[in-house]
């Protein structure tokens, strides 16, 4: 579940474009404001996911959530390997220079108002039902920490035009590794249902 969550962020997307773009017109200081905020939104996602797994005790509930939770992230590999993988901060319109405290809105704001990241951790936690209250709480802090490094990495490396081009030449290999994975993932997680269900 860790390396999934890690290969997921590698996937460009709204956080990765306002970090990057943050970066490139105030620099990586100002744009540790939003990479923060991210964190933090996803930190709520997270406590959110892990909590709900502790409420639910119903046997076929939490099936039908681990097996949507299989399908999503089968659904979200599927997209990954499908997907061109490019990016582009250049050709976008110019970002007015912000303060770190309102980068840090606008990234707590993109987190928590992008729905693919409850969906994310949703499905991610349906996989650890097994899992006990120390443990889920290792993996939130890990995944919190992974989100919040990966983005602060993102925002230092991509100060330039030149860092961000490099990085596109390898995006693609890296979302279809990342899409692979995912589907394997999803996949095991209905197959370990089906089998449970049949012993």
């Amino acid at each position: 579940m860790a390396a999934a969550h890690f290969l997921a962020l590698l996937i460009p997307g709204v956080d990765f474009l306002l970090i990057a773009r943050s970066a490139v017109s105030s620099g990586w200081r100002t744009a540790s404001g939003a990479c923060l905020g991210i964190a933090l939104a996803n930190g709520i996602f997270i406590a959110a996911a892990f909590s709900g797994l502790a409420l639910i005790s119903h046997p076929t509930l939490l099936g039908l959530i681990q097996t949507a939770g299989g399908l999503f992230l089968i659904f979200i590999g599927a997209a990954f390997l499908r997907s061109s993988a490019r990016i582009s901060v250049i050709n976008e319109p110019a970002v007015p220079s912000n303060t770190w405290g309102k980068n840090l809105g606008l990234g707590f704001a993109s987190g928590l108002l992008n729905p693919k990241n409850a969906l994310f951790y949703v499905a991610l936690a349906s996989g650890l039902s097994s899992a006990g209250t120390g443990e889920l709480m290792l993996y939130g802090a890990w995944m919190f920490a992974v989100v919040l490094f990966w983005d602060l990495f993102v925002a230092v490396a991509l100060g330039s035009d030149r860092a961000l081009a490099k990085l596109t030449r390898f995006l693609p290999w890296i979302t279809k590794a990342a899409g692979g994975f995912l589907v394997l993932l999803g996949t095991g997680m209905i197959f370990t249902l089906i089998v449970g269900l049949v012993r």
